[in-house]
């Protein structure tokens, strides 16, 4: 595995992270197994956040043994002193440590959230004083929008920063990248794969190390994933003309108006998994997996008949995707 300086903070991570959000989908004893391979990868740099459910309490058993080897970040969507600081708290409990490596904002989505944050009773001062109380060692920040997420790192109160970019989406990306380098602040990558909608891990991870970014985090819930993944940091090779070719053929094909599998659309008051959803219909759509597709659309517990049409999945959708007409549309393929 090959290692880049996070920023100023003084870490060197795995080119290839740990993405945390998938973990929650698998059990404990498989999440120490596939953190465990991740580790003898040589991957050290382990991404979670206080609203993945119980992510942060799979990789606190995982690392435990290991704790001296790896950087841990985790995150809050939480908006005031008062509510940061006590989710510092449940994360040190959750995880297990004493001191957290990175603490993200997370998801600054608009202009309010982030004077929320920003204020002198914002979250940034509660992270702030758990640093100088030795509760966290570095603070960051998390966001889809790159204007906001330029604001923060030009304000000089964070050390890295965590957004979108992949072979899709690359609007923004340039200007904060080039931002970032210049103050010395890390760059983490989020959705590297377009949430699983870009078929060819090794070509789309590959793609992205050819920029200034210090690390990738990829979600992953099985061995497989992660020696795939890993693999590409061990030997990131430029991509060749033809690589190059066959991955903006996919891009093209995908368009702007699909699903990340982000999971932020989640809770639906229905039960009814939107993310898989609508993989499914990727499947069935893109890669010809019709019968597969349809048997597994099929075995949901909950479909997209059951929608009340309440919004608050739209709402939560950091992509402001029109998810409740997607969801019909998917229905009519694989129903």
């Amino acid at each position: 595995m090959e290692y880049r300086e996070l920023g100023r903070t003084g870490y060197r991570v795995s080119l290839v992270g740990f993405g945390g959000i998938p973990i929650q989908r698998i059990d404990g004893a498989e999440a120490k197994k596939v953190v465990g391979r991740a580790l003898e990868l040589g991957i050290n740099f382990f991404d979670t956040a206080r609203g993945y459910t119980d992510s942060e309490e799979k990789l606190g058993v995982a690392l435990k043994e290991h704790r001296d080897k790896v950087i841990i970040a985790t995150k809050s969507m939480a908006r005031d002193r008062e509510g940061m600081a006590a989710d510092i708290e449940k994360s040190l409990q959750a995880l297990g440590v004493d001191c957290i490596d990175l603490y993200q904002m997370h998801n600054i989505k608009d202009e309010e959230t982030l004077e929320k944050v920003l204020k002198p009773d914002g979250a940034l001062a509660a992270l702030k004083e758990a640093r100088d109380q030795g509760k966290i060692k570095h603070i960051g920040v998390t966001g889809h929008v790159k204007e906001l997420l330029i604001k923060v790192v030009k304000t000089g109160e964070v050390e890295t920063v965590q957004f979108p970019f992949n072979a899709v989406e690359t609007n923004g990306v340039r200007e904060l990248l080039d931002l970032a380098t210049e103050t010395g602040v890390g760059a983490i990558v989020m959705k590297p794969l377009a949430g699983g909608a870009l078929s060819n891990a090794n070509f789309a991870l590959r793609y992205l190390l050819e920029y200034p970014v210090s690390t990738l985090i990829p979600g992953m819930d099985s061995v497989r994933q992660v020696e795939e993944n890993a693999a590409v940091g061990s030997n990131p090779l430029p991509l060749s003309a033809a690589e190059r070719e066959e991955l903006q053929r996919e891009v093209a094909s995908l368009g702007m108006q699909f699903c990340r599998r982000c999971e932020y659309c989640l809770p639906c008051q229905q039960g009814i998994d939107i993310p898989s959803v609508f993989l499914f219909e990727g499947y069935y759509t893109r890669y010809g997996l019709k019968e597969w597709a349809v048997e597994r659309y099929r075995a949901l517990k909950a479909k997209p008949e059951d929608c009340l049409e309440c919004g608050e999945c739209e709402e939560r959708c950091p992509y402001n995707l029109p998810i409740r007409r997607m969801l019909k549309e998917a229905a009519q393929k694989l129903g």
